[in-house]
């Protein structure tokens, strides 16, 4: 009897150390998830993947790679020809390399931001034309924003 209530005593710390740790853990991750949805913690690459005659390419596949992780993101052109990929890049990310992959065209992109500023959108602009890919990263903030206003439509 006694070696029974030792051992039940024994799995109910066990119980209440991995109930705390798993606790500890998910608020953890739900301060982590709540931080990268901050401007300072993404980086977006956008444009247009048009043919060589200048009509939107439909469903077409794109992929991001972080050099430095090899980690990827994907997206993919709408009706319009339009894509957006985000992918996560903090503070400390600031002049890594990125790779735009398009079938078989592809850019190496530089993440160029200020990481001091943490209000405005971090990003630039990629648009495909038949085979060439050209950044306009001058034109990312209006395209964004243009991207924005018409899903709130």
């Amino acid at each position: 009897m006694l070696a029974a209530a030792r051992v039940s005593a024994r799995l109910s710390r066990v119980a209440r150390t991995t109930a705390l740790v798993l606790a500890l853990a998910w608020i953890a991750i739900g301060a982590r998830v709540d931080a990268e949805h901050e401007v300072y913690y993404r980086y977006t690459v956008l444009g247009y993947v048009k043919d060589a005659r200048g009509q939107p390419l439909v469903g077409r596949q794109l992929e991001l790679i972080r050099e430095k992780t090899g980690f990827s993101y994907a997206g993919e052109t709408d009706a319009t020809g339009f894509y957006l990929i985000i992918a996560r890049l903090g503070d400390e990310s600031v002049g890594e390399t990125l790779t735009l992959r398009i079938e078989r065209a592809s850019t190496r992109l530089v993440a160029r931001f200020d990481p001091t500023n943490h209000t405005d959108e971090r990003g630039t602009r990629v648009d495909v034309e038949g085979t060439t890919l050209v950044e306009r990263s001058a034109w990312f903030a209006a395209t964004l924003a243009a991207a924005l206003d018409s899903s709130t439509r």
